[in-house]
C-alpha cells in the first residue's frame, strides 16, 4: 500500500477483542493504513498470532479482561507508554448469552454476565480513554453496538438490553467529550458470519447465509467482518473529523422496515 494512501499513518489504536472476528480484520486494517495497533484480548495465543501476522514494528499484544478494570487501565498505559499516546479506543469485545424464548427461563448470571462484558467493559474502555485523550485535546472513541439497539425480537434480553445501552453512554460521552475534541460513536451491523453469531443461531455456511438472507432488507449482498472494520476505519480517520454522538448502522436498512406490510413488492419475474 503506497504511502499516500495510509490515512491512519501516525495513529495509535487500541481494539479490545481483536483477537478474533471484527477486533481482528479491523486492527490488521488499521495497521495497513500506518496505525500502531495495541491488541487487546483474553485470548493470549491468537492475539500474539494477530500481532505476529501485522508485524512487531506496527502492533503488540496486551491480555486484558474488560471486565476488570485495572486490566483496562494497564492496555490503556501500556498503549500510551509504548507509542506515546492514543488517537482511537474500539471497545469491540464481546459476548452473547444462550437463547432461550421466554424470559421466566433467563438465568440472572447469564444476564449479569453479558452486561458486564458489554456494558460495563464499554464504560470502562470510555472512562480509561478519556483519561488519556482529554490532555491531548482529541481522539476517538467506537463501541460496538447492534442492531439489537434500535429493533426488538432480533436477539436475546440481555445482549439488546446491553447494546442500548452501549447507545446511551455513546450520547453521553459524546457531550462531556466533545469540549475536549473527542468524537464518540457506536456502529451497529446486522448478523454477519462471525463465531458468537452461527453458534447463537446454530446455523453455519450457506444455511447461516441463507438464514440471514432471507430476513435482509437489502438483497444480493452479504454483510461481511470487512465491511464493519471498514465502518470503523471511516469514523477512526480524519474523514469523519465532525461526527460525534452518532450510532451508525450497518444493516442494509433492516432497521428502517416493517416487512410485515410487504409495500413495494415487485413480480418475481422483473
Amino acid at each position: 500500500m503506497a504511502a499516500t494512501t495510509k490515512r491512519l499513518e501516525g495513529k495509535v489504536a487500541l481494539i479490545t477483542g481483536a483477537a478474533s472476528g471484527v477486533g481482528e480484520c479491523t486492527a490488521k486494517l488499521f495497521a495497513a493504513h500506518g496505525a500502531k495497533v495495541v491488541i487487546a484480548d483474553i485470548q493470549d495465543q491468537l492475539g500474539q498470532g494477530v500481532c505476529e501476522n501485522i508485524g512487531s514494528s506496527n502492533s503488540i499484544y496486551v491480555h486484558c479482561d474488560v471486565t476488570k478494570e485495572e486490566d483496562v487501565k494497564n492496555a490503556v498505559d501500556i498503549a500510551y507508554a509504548t507509542y506515546g499516546k492514543l488517537d482511537i479506543m474500539i471497545n469491540n469485545a464481546g459476548i452473547m448469552d444462550p437463547y432461550k424464548a421466554r424470559v421466566i427461563d433467563n438465568d440472572k448470571t447469564d444476564f449479569e454476565r453479558v452486561l458486564s462484558v458489554n456494558v460495563t467493559g464499554v464504560f470502562l474502555g470510555m472512562k480509561h480513554a478519556a483519561r488519556v485523550m482529554v490532555p491531548a485535546r482529541g481522539g476517538s472513541i467506537i463501541s460496538m453496538a447492534s442492531t439489537g439497539s434500535i429493533v426488538g425480537g432480533v436477539t436475546t434480553h440481555a445482549y439488546t438490553c446491553a447494546k442500548h445501552a452501549v447507545v446511551g453512554l455513546t450520547k453521553n460521552l459524546a457531550v462531556e467529550l466533545g469540549q475536549f475534541g473527542i468524537r464518540v460513536n457506536c456502529l451497529s451491523p446486522s448478523a454477519m458470519a462471525t463465531p458468537m453469531a452461527t453458534n447463537f443461531l446454530g446455523l453455519y455456511g450457506e444455511d447461516f447465509e441463507n438464514k440471514v438472507s432471507s430476513t435482509a432488507n437489502l438483497k444480493g449482498v452479504t454483510l461481511t467482518i470487512d465491511d464493519v472494520a471498514k465502518a470503523a476505519f471511516f469514523i477512526a480517520s480524519d474523514d469523519a473529523k465532525y461526527i460525534s454522538g452518532q450510532n451508525l448502522c450497518i444493516d442494509g436498512g433492516f432497521g428502517i422496515v416493517n416487512p410485515s406490510f410487504n409495500m413495494f413488492q415487485y413480480p418475481d419475474n422483473i
